[in-house]
């Protein structure tokens, strides 16, 4: 069954925000990226800590795109809907739960 619009438009809404806040925060952390100890990090850690919300935000723009293109909701793998129960708990999702567990992340 397709993602319903009641369904989707929150969860655009919480895509959306989270976007801005993970670019906020990139935008913060790379602004350290000299001086990680003024933000509490060590130099790894603010590597790491860049890496993952680079990560994050890649998610997120995807997901994004998959909604504007139509195709949100629908599983990269098998081409069936992903239930909408895990689109609210993962909006980002890629797969549906048994394709997730096939490509092993």
């Amino acid at each position: 069954m397709p993602i319903t619009s009641e369904r989707l438009s929150p969860l655009q809404g919480m895509l959306e925000e989270q976007f801005e806040q993970l670019t906020e925060e990139l935008t913060r952390l790379t602004m350290h990226a000299t001086t990680p100890e003024v933000i509490g990090y060590d130099q790894h850690g603010l590597e790491a800590q860049i890496a993952a919300t680079r990560q994050k935000l890649a998610e997120t723009t995807q997901a994004l795109q998959r909604i504007a293109s139509g195709t949100y909701g629908k599983c990269e793998r098998c081409n069936q809907e992903i239930p909408p129960e895990r689109l609210e708990i993962r909006p980002h999702a890629r797969y549906c739960v048994p394709c997730q567990q096939a490509v092993g992340s």
